[in-house]
């Protein structure tokens, strides 16, 4: 069987996350009923991310091993014309064998937008965190660079997950400021995250940012002196997994 990647942009709004759930939407539902209309029988679907409920995707990678073969530049067209509008295939092409969308990943790049704006964004609410209040930059600036390197990130996995190696590497924890558009977009890249790792990294450098807590505490987190700093867990409409690098 020909195994074929799929890179996926979605908004996650409408769904209960990727990952298949019974008697819910998920984006790995649509996908797989897709996929069954164009090969007649179930295709099995992986993610090379398990995003959660309300969390969108500019860059999904998935995979799967095809019935029979399809010329490959039609499938995104095919799926397109039976997803629905928030979840669109950008590209498909032949993978290599032994290629998995999730074990074969290094890193993963993802993004939390907050909006800056005075008032809520009507255009903007479904994507970001309406943050209007003043943050101490430096401090949270500060702060994301004693989160890069290889750490022990218990502290920051929430409760329902059976994952025990918890040592993760985070190769770029990035501030970046867009004034005109009243923007911060926070930039995580790692080897990989654990259960709402980023929006509880996310909820952490803003507390920071309000002088809760300083950057020394928040590092404290990683060496389990200070579990209780990290956290809360930010809302999911401003989280988006941007990339997905092999």
């Amino acid at each position: 069987m020909q195994i074929i990647r799929l890179d996926i942009s979605y908004d996650g709004t409408a769904y209960s996350g990727f990952q298949i759930q019974a008697n819910a939407r998920t984006i790995q539902g649509e996908l797989e009923r897709a996929l069954a209309v164009i090969y007649r029988q179930k295709v099995r679907l992986v993610g090379a991310g398990r995003t959660d409920a309300g969390v969108h995707a500019r860059g999904q990678v998935a995979h799967y091993n095809a019935p029979f073969n399809v010329p490959v530049e039609r499938i995104p067209l095919a799926l397109n014309a039976l997803l629905p509008a928030d979840i669109v295939v950008t590209g498909a092409l032949p993978a290599s064998p032994g290629f998995h969308a999730r074990y074969s990943a290094k890193k993963k790049i993802y993004s939390y937008t907050l909006d800056r704006a005075p008032f809520p964004q009507v255009m903007r609410h479904r994507y970001s965190l309406h943050c209007p209040i003043p943050l101490d930059l430096e401090a949270m600036r500060a702060a994301a660079a004693l989160l890069e390197g290889r750490h022990d990130f218990r502290a920051f996995q929430a409760s329902g997950s059976a994952v025990r190696d918890t040592l993760r590497t985070l190769y770029r924890v990035e501030l970046k400021e867009l004034p005109a558009e009243e923007l911060l977009i926070m930039i995580f890249e790692g080897s990989g995250f654990l259960y709402k790792m980023v929006r509880l990294l996310t909820g952490s450098l803003l507390r920071v940012g309000e002088g809760k807590i300083k950057p020394e505490e928040l590092a404290a987190a990683l060496t389990g002196c200070r579990p209780d700093a990290a956290g809360p867990t930010a809302p999911p409409q401003g989280l988006c997994l941007e990339q997905v690098i092999y």
